[in-house]
């Protein structure tokens, strides 16, 4: 290997400057996406107890030092548990590209009409309706909170499931891969109460919230306005005309190779 500087028996590498920039960008970007976030005041403070920790160590405070190694020795725990909302959404992030995604099934252009035929007839019947289009890992913990029907996706069974009288019409349904594999599904709520100024209802917020968490498509038929909304990856797109909605499904549920890794740096 290749010495770039050498001091003594110390020698900088280029695959030592080539690891130290990778380890420099992936912080710059861990920081960038907590920054803002009550993510960023805990991860300084544990970044103030690694300082501390080594500064008692250097000046041999040994009742200091003893007391910050109990807290260092358990901070990848404490790390998960207090960062484990940025953590699943940076691991959704990355499930959500297409290098992960080589051998995922590619989805039939029908099922994108059949969900566009049914919501705009269900909003010029304006039928509130949510419905979750699962776009690579499952779900299975919100199915399991609803009624498993495990039914080929048709038009009519979705309006059907949604008419006012209908004992599924609240909560949502659960849609992969062409199946209908659930209904009356309970979601998590975004805690944004309201999106550009718009108060959100229960709908909408429930739709927001699994696009959070999970790859998915959130369809939101409004039973009040009759409009239509998608949210993805927690933003909510308003007022969709029906070939908008058509066109946004087709090209989301669409690979595109494109993409790539690249937007991880982005």
């Amino acid at each position: 290997m290749v010495e770039i500087i050498k001091i003594g028996f110390l020698s900088f590498t280029i695959l030592d400057l080539l690891d130290i920039v990778l380890v420099t960008l992936i912080i710059y970007k861990l920081y960038n996406f907590i920054k803002g976030t009550i993510a960023q005041q805990i991860f300084f403070g544990l970044i103030l107890v690694l300082l501390l920790s080594f500064i008692a160590q250097a000046a041999n405070f040994k009742a200091l030092g003893w007391l910050l190694k109990l807290i260092t020795d358990i901070w990848v725990i404490a790390f998960i548990v207090l960062f484990q909302p940025e953590i699943r959404r940076v691991l959704v992030m990355l499930g959500r590209y297409p290098l992960l995604q080589r051998f995922a099934k590619q989805p039939d252009v029908e099922v994108a009409n059949i969900l566009t035929e049914a919501s705009f007839e269900m909003a010029k019947n304006q039928h509130g309706a949510l419905i979750v289009v699962v776009k690579s890992v499952g779900i299975r913990g919100v199915v399991e909170t609803g009624t498993l029907l495990n039914a080929k996706l048709d038009k009519l069974l979705l309006r059907s499931i949604f008419y006012p009288r209908s004992p599924m019409h609240d909560g949502a349904v659960i849609v992969r891969d062409g199946i209908v594999e659930a209904a009356k599904c309970t979601l998590p709520l975004t805690n944004n109460t309201s999106i550009d100024g718009i108060n959100l209802g229960m709908r909408h917020r429930a739709g927001v919230g699994i696009s959070e968490i999970a790859d998915v498509i959130s369809i939101i038929v409004s039973e009040e306005t009759g409009t239509i909304s998608v949210a993805e990856s927690g933003n909510l797109k308003r007022g969709l005309s029906k070939d908008t909605l058509r066109n946004y499904l087709i090209n989301s549920l669409s690979l595109t190779k494109e993409k790539g890794w690249k937007s991880i740096f982005d």
